[in-house]
C-alpha cells in the first residue's frame, strides 16, 4: 500500500477515488508511567514511554486506515493526516485518515 502525505503520487496517475478512510486507537496512561513521567519532568528531558506508547498508538491507527482501504480494493491512500485529542484526563485518541485512490 502506498501512502502519502501530498495529493498525489509522482510517477502515477490516479484512476479512481474510493473515498475517505480512517484508522484510530484511543490509549490510557499507566499510573506508573505517570509517576515515571512526574519525576522526568522535574530533572527535564524526552518521557520514552510516553514516546514509545505514542508511536505504537500512530501505527496501529495506520495499520487500521490501511485494512480499511484494502477493504475498498484502493492500492494507495493519499492525504494522510493525522490528529489527535484527549477523550478523557488519562486517555488521548489517535487518528489517521486520507484518501483511498486506485492508481496505475
Amino acid at each position: 500500500m502506498i501512502m502519502v502525505t501530498s495529493d498525489f503520487i509522482a510517477g502515477k496517475t490516479i484512476k479512481k477515488t474510493l473515498g475517505l478512510v480512517r484508522g484510530n486507537t484511543i490509549r490510557a496512561r499507566h499510573i506508573g508511567r505517570d509517576i515515571k513521567a512526574a519525576l522526568k519532568n522535574i530533572v527535564g528531558g524526552e518521557i520514552t514511554d510516553y514516546t514509545k506508547m505514542m508511536a505504537e498508538s500512530r501505527e496501529q491507527a495506520l495499520d487500521r486506515m490501511v485494512e480499511e482501504a484494502e477493504g475498498l480494493e484502493a492500492n494507495a491512500i493519499i492525504n494522510v493526516r493525522f490528529t489527535t485529542s484527549m477523550i478523557m484526563q488519562s486517555a488521548s485518541e489517535i487518528l489517521a485518515f486520507g484518501t483511498a485512490v486506485i492508481v496505475e
